[in-house]
């Protein structure tokens, strides 16, 4: 089949090498435009253009997919499908009706819940128990087009948004490969998603990033892991930041929310529901990430300290 990819992060790379392996006509490759990066601010390629690059594959970078210049190009490239894995740009009604097979999606949650930019990261700060790959027709909305195939995954109480992350984007290569097989064969069956059952997940920023110690140890671990490895949640320690990159739900305590209970060997911190959480990996200020053991090696915490 002859397919146009579009994608742009780590996510989609797996989709892009699935294709190239599984024997697909790849003519092109749409992808976001090079950024500059690091404190250097060198241009960087984004990973699916760097893959492409690496099989020889048309790349296209356009500024807008809404001027028109988008649509030529993928007319004169005339894919049966489109297959698009975190693209970051919204198509036009005219790109999505014009492949015989349309534009099929690879969406990183099971649609209908956590439509949006971020439906890696909100499902684990939520606490959901499970996740998985959408394949879905593309509409004009919002990740509300039909979905074809979905395939479920596990989520671990202690597994973090990195780590779902990568194993979805193995399962969007597994979930495409066989969209596209039953594509060829005429056998989808596209279901309606019922819109009453979605859930927003927008874009993460940095104000979702401070710890909140009046809340449950459960939220608050949730959200330590759904911040990982960024934007990173932050909490203070005599007015410095403190980042936290792992932490493990521990036991009942009875201090104040934020207060430091154990400070030798383990950094335990109570939450407002009475319940305690271990910080295992932080981050201070200007320094690398490592256990709490090595950084209440050099540094004094006092049992009572609250951390804000």
């Amino acid at each position: 089949m002859n397919i146009v990819f579009m994608g742009t992060p780590d996510f989609s790379v797996p989709c892009l090498e699935r294709l190239v392996s599984d024997g697909h006509n790849v003519s092109g490759v749409f992808t976001q435009p090079d950024k500059p990066k690091g404190r250097g601010k060198q241009i960087q390629y984004p990973p699916v253009k760097e893959s492409a690059l690496k099989h020889s594959i048309p790349v296209f970078q356009p500024k807008s997919m809404r001027d028109g210049e988008a649509l030529e190009i993928i007319k004169s490239l005339n894919p049966d499908l489109i297959i698009v894995t975190a693209f970051g740009k919204i198509l036009p009604k005219e790109i999505l009706q014009f492949p015989k097979y349309g534009c099929i999606n690879m969406h990183a949650s099971l649609l209908p819940r956590y439509r949006g930019a971020a439906p890696i990261q909100w499902c684990v700060i939520n606490g959901e128990k499970e996740s998985g790959v959408t394949a879905m027709q593309m509409d004009v909305g919002l990740d509300t087009g039909d979905m074809l195939i979905c395939k479920k995954v596990a989520i671990d109480e202690n597994m973090t948004a990195g780590e779902l992350h990568d194993e979805l984007s193995q399962l969007a290569a597994e979930v495409m490969s066989e969209t596209i097989c039953l594509a060829e064969k005429g056998e989808l069956k596209p279901v309606k998603q019922n819109d009453d059952e979605s859930n927003y997940a927008p874009m993460l920023t940095k104000e979702l990033c401070p710890i909140d110690w009046n809340d449950a140890a459960s939220n608050v671990h949730n959200k330590v892991r759904g911040l990982s490895p960024w934007p990173t949640a932050i909490s203070h320690y005599k007015d410095k930041t403190i980042k936290i990159h792992k932490t493990l739900i521990a036991g009942k305590c009875n201090g104040k929310p934020g207060e430091v209970i154990e400070a030798d060997k383990k950094l335990l911190v109570c939450c407002g529901d009475g319940i305690s959480v271990e910080i295992v990996n932080l981050q201070a200020e200007g320094k690398k990430t490592m256990s709490a053991a090595d950084f209440l090696r050099g540094n004094r915490i006092d049992i009572g300290e609250i951390l804000k």
